[in-house]
């Protein structure tokens, strides 16, 4: 895979986390997961993640771009202007979204 860091350490004991969601189950992706040992992880899962929520402010803020060039000058510019109140908040909502998580089981929170 092009795109996956070639420094990192297979044999370090790291455990990669995949949702399943359908572009994670390509061939190529497949056949580099068999190779590392990896965390189940339902692709309807609750998002336990603040960069979930991060990324849906960010596409809901997302221009129309009409070249490779637009998206990446829409994207920096996006990311530069995210405030940071907003990520913290999330970030101090951790716990609250795992123990809100564990309370119903694994299945769906109000997060």
């Amino acid at each position: 895979m092009t795109f996956f860091d070639p420094t990192w350490d297979l044999s370090s004991g790291s455990i990669f986390q995949q949702d399943n969601a359908r572009p994670h189950t390509a061939r190529v992706a497949q056949d580099f997961l068999r190779h590392v040992q990896t965390l189940p992880w339902p692709a309807g899962s609750p998002y336990l993640s603040p960069i979930e929520h991060v990324w849906d402010q960010l596409k809901r803020q997302m221009p129309l771009c009409h070249s490779v060039h637009d998206l990446e000058v829409a994207v920096q510019d996006l990311l530069v202007h995210l405030p940071q109140d907003n990520i913290r908040r999330l970030s101090n909502r951790i716990p609250d979204r795992v123990a809100a998580c564990i309370a119903a089981g694994g299945g769906s929170t109000r997060y």
